[in-house]
């Protein structure tokens, strides 16, 4: 004890006070290999259309040079690409992803880049002054070799299995599923540099506790953990323990802490079924979002989802407008009662919206009491049934999408009086309303449209709409619009 006082007096002395006790901080995990692989992809960019000219300048007939403009073309494609690919998540640290799904994201990248590019110099008419065969050119060559590097960058950083000797002897503490989770994990992807040996867990063999680990083994309990990760025999350790054990977690790692091992904590986060999840770092504090819109974090995806709505409902709506005025000619001679019905329902955020529908019915029932459309509903006259059956009665909702109240793709709305009474019978059933109501969504092109005269129904078309609000992106929202147009014509559940 003395020696130690006496140590830290001499500390003062050479050096001050003793430093305060460090306040925790969480640094983001940026790897200097998305770095360098975002160079790659701009040198690929820019090099494939100076190869592009000189070949066709070597080989080709015509006037083929470089010069200013087509520097402008390279720079700003080098620019566009990696705003693109940052947005598509390309270079995002998504350890474990397929190969299919990165070349995806990158050729969406560019063929954003390339939609931009052309777009812009058509409208400041530079386009004219440049060869299209070259830009064809450059555009198949860029993709082609940007697919290329990223597959074999796939193969030989996240595929290829290491050497014996740069791997680390990786143990779990938890026989869970967050723990087999994480066990796929290390099996799949051996270029990860970590080599799975086995679970620590203490806990009783019962479900809901501690799973039977026979595929992969059970190496012991605590103690036992405690022993190897001295001894060096487990290098690195991850304790997936549920959050509830917060003060057997603490008493774990403040163990580990007199051993060298690497340890991670990893909560388990997925007991709370997440929608739309991510974490925000604060100032170095990690804040996980459990319930939340694909667009509180990103305003741009909202901007982007705003500005595809309004063009694309503009669009159509030019395209429709005589349409839907004999469509209103004959619903007005069909029965008596208003061309447009309209309906109070929940719209962003739980808010209170009117959602507008050609009139198909002999009623118009908007009160605490809304009686969902059967098969050979009485109140359904014939001619109402044709624009039910073809979506026809779902026209005037484009011009709600023009007002802000819904956008083209989301979640259906309800009545009110649905929505109250599925709220409390349907676990996050509220959740839906994180985004704008559509006038498609996922679960209409996956066969939830129509009566949902059973509670299964409900729950297989909620689960769509939180699916849809969990993995949101403009692509996604593209394909719901295209298998709409040949859901619309097929659908037997349409009455």
């Amino acid at each position: 004890m003395s020696s130690h006082l006496s140590n830290n007096r001499v500390f003062k002395q050479n050096h001050g006070a003793m430093p305060a006790k460090p306040s925790a901080f969480v640094r983001p995990h940026i790897t200097k290999q998305q770095a360098l692989v975002r160079v790659v992809d701009s040198c690929i960019v820019l090099l494939s259309l100076w190869l592009t000219i000189a070949v066709l300048k070597q080989y080709w007939p015509g006037e083929y040079d470089w010069n200013d403009l087509y520097l402008s073309y390279g720079y700003s494609g080098l620019l566009l690409f990696q705003f693109f690919a940052e947005y598509n998540e390309v270079y995002y640290s998504w350890r474990g992803v397929l190969l299919s799904n990165q070349l995806f994201r990158i050729a969406s990248s560019w063929m954003l880049t390339l939609a931009t590019l052309l777009l812009f110099f058509f409208f400041t008419r530079a386009v004219v002054d440049t060869s299209r065969l070259t830009i064809g050119i450059w555009s198949v060559t860029a993709l082609s070799s940007l697919l290329l590097f990223h597959a074999i960058y796939h193969y030989t950083v996240r595929v290829a299995r290491p050497a014996d000797s740069q791997t680390m002897a990786v143990g779990i503490v938890g026989a869970n599923a967050l723990g087999q989770r994480l066990t796929e994990a290390f099996i799949s992807m051996p270029a990860l540099g970590y080599r799975f040996t086995g679970y620590y867990d203490d806990r009783k063999l019962e479900e809901g506790r501690r799973l039977n680990c026979t595929e992969h083994g059970y190496l012991g309990d605590l103690e036992r953990l405690y022993r190897d990760a001295r001894s060096g025999k487990v290098e690195a350790i991850f304790v997936a323990l549920p959050m509830a054990a917060e003060h057997r977690v603490r008493n774990i790692l403040e163990k580990l802490g007199d051993t060298t091992a690497t340890v991670f904590y990893v909560p388990d986060l997925f007991a709370f079924n997440l929608v739309s999840s991510r974490c925000v770092m604060m100032q170095g504090v990690p804040c996980f979002s459990v319930y939340g819109s694909p667009f509180d974090q990103e305003p741009l995806d909202g901007m982007l989802k705003r500005v595809e709505d309004i063009v694309l409902s503009a669009f159509i709506l030019c395209l429709i407008a005589l349409p839907m005025l004999f469509i209103a000619i004959g619903v007005k001679l069909s029965s008596r009662g208003p061309i447009i019905f309209k309906q109070k329902r929940y719209g962003a955020d739980g808010s209170s919206i009117e959602v507008w529908k050609f009139r198909t019915m002999t009623v118009c029932e908007n009160g605490a009491d809304v009686k969902q459309a059967t098969r050979n509903d009485p109140r359904i006259k014939p001619y109402g049934a044709f624009l039910r059956k073809y979506s026809l009665d779902e026209l005037p909702q484009f011009i709600n999408v023009l007002q802000g109240r819904m956008s083209i793709v989301g979640p259906r709305p309800h009545a009110v009086s649905h929505n109250e009474q599925y709220r409390k019978e349907i676990s996050r059933y509220m959740l839906r309303h994180k985004v704008k109501p559509g006038i498609t969504g996922l679960a209409q092109v996956s066969g939830c449209r129509g009566e949902t005269d059973t509670l299964d129904k409900m729950e297989r078309r909620v689960s769509y709409d939180l699916h849809y609000i969990q993995n949101w992106s403009l692509l996604l929202d593209v394909k719901i619009i295209f298998l709409t147009f040949f859901q619309v014509f097929r659908d037997p559940n349409a009455y």
